[in-house]
């Protein structure tokens, strides 16, 4: 979910992040895929670009796991080895929403490890706690755990400055917002995480946004808003996949991964 520099140079990681941030994942980790091989950090950041792929499109999970096992491979130090770790419980819980079977296990033993390497003020620790949020909602249903994860995620999120996560983080607030009935609370989250995406100009993130800011909308304006996101997801080659079920008529989607069920 964070941008995950690398020692590439500024110009590299800009390009890297204008592509990730259009959905063209396989392209900007074919720009790390030569340092990835020497690089830790490089290694490591386009694991994540891939396992993200996964999160959008449902598909490409043998690429993801190829790509997390060299960087697992690569990985020295304490730090280095617990952001795979967190990259292997984020691609072990995403394979358990969307893939072929439940995973629950390796995702919770993955983040455990991630915990055990990292001191407490670790700059890596909001998206750990983000990600354990995400295990505890919808896959163990458990909102109070949830809630309290997506609370530490949120407040260091601001710490870091991880803009990124902290639009995540206000929309997994505001769901569970939502699902308790506080929808001022919910309308705050969503909007604030719309306008984070939109400011960075993460537009493969905006519909997503978008749809759920619709959920606690006027019915005029929810309409508007679904319409917004459907020609963007539209633009973008029909990602996400389960928001593109959603706003178009088929039967049962699949349940998103980063938004209000």
């Amino acid at each position: 979910m964070s941008e995950h520099g690398t020692a590439l140079g500024g110009s590299k990681t800009d390009a890297v992040w204008r592509l990730r941030s259009r959905g063209c994942w396989q392209e900007a980790a074919e720009l790390l895929r030569p340092a990835a091989t020497a690089d830790p950090s490089a290694a490591l950041g386009r694991a994540e670009l891939l396992i993200e792929q996964c999160m959008f499109t449902a598909a490409h999970w043998e690429q993801a796991e190829g790509a997390l096992r060299l960087a697992e491979a690569g990985a020295t130090t304490a730090d280095q080895r617990a952001g795979a770790a967190c990259a292997r419980g984020f691609l072990a819980y995403i394979a358990s929403v969307l893939g072929p079977r439940d995973r629950l296990d390796e995702a919770q033993a993955a983040l455990g490890r991630t915990s055990a390497l990292l001191p407490p003020d670790a700059p890596g620790r909001p998206l750990l706690d983000f990600r354990r949020g995400l295990v505890a909602e919808n896959l163990l249903h458990d909102r109070t755990a949830a809630w309290i994860a997506y609370r530490r995620a949120h407040e260091g999120a601001d710490r870091v400055g991880d803009e990124l996560l902290r639009s995540y983080t206000w929309r997994h607030l505001a769901s569970l917002s939502l699902a308790a009935g506080e929808l001022e609370r919910a309308r705050e989250g969503f909007r604030a995480s719309l306008t984070i995406r939109e400011e960075l100009g993460f537009t493969v993130g905006v519909a997503p946004a978008l749809a759920a800011l619709a959920e606690v909308s006027e019915p005029a304006e929810a309409v508007r808003l679904r319409a917004e996101a459907a020609r963007l997801v539209q633009a973008l080659g029909g990602v996400p996949v389960w928001l593109a079920r959603r706003l178009n008529p088929v039967p049962a989607p699949t349940p998103p991964l980063d938004g209000p069920a």
